[in-house]
């Protein structure tokens, strides 16, 4: 046997995990949640009393971090739930590309340009026109799970 029969294909980001569990009776109203492998933040929560059977449940309203779509969930108040690892970080508006790309500085000095303009129509119009306007605009980049999304924007003066 030599070493060279040995081959390992690492797909692994640091071995950290894209969410933590979290027993579902304590998750609150603006806390973050994982219903059908998307992140969530949770809306509403209703917790029934226990039954014939001993669980008391925790019905979950929730609503899609990224796509904005409204999910449901109900489980069990003793059984653990996946809550998502979501990080906000700040980067500076530098240029957008017609198809639809920013150009983003990081408070490192490097540059992020793998991010879409985001689908929200509000969001979107007040981005183009404050950077049409030549204003230094700062945007808040969401991520969990692997996903990314512009999801707020500060206007810090003129350039």
């Amino acid at each position: 046997m030599s070493d060279e029969d040995n081959h390992f294909e690492s797909k692994a980001d640091a071995g950290a995990s894209k969410t933590f569990p979290q027993q579902a009776g304590t998750i609150r109203k603006n806390g973050y949640i994982v219903i059908k492998a998307r992140p969530c933040k949770v809306v509403e929560v209703s917790t029934s009393k226990t039954g014939k059977h001993g669980h008391a449940k925790c019905h979950f309203v929730a609503i899609d971090i990224f796509n904005g779509k409204k999910l449901e969930d109900i489980v069990p108040s003793s059984h653990n739930c996946d809550v998502p690892h979501v990080t906000r970080t700040d980067f500076q508006l530098i240029d957008i590309s017609e198809d639809g790309f920013v150009s983003l500085l990081a408070d490192n000095g490097n540059t992020k340009d793998d991010l879409r303009l985001p689908s929200d129509e509000q969001l979107l119009t007040q981005i183009k026109d404050g950077f049409g306007e030549g204003k230094d605009l700062v945007v808040t980049v969401m991520s969990a799970m692997g996903e990314e999304q512009i999801c707020a924007l500060k206007d810090i003066g003129p350039k």
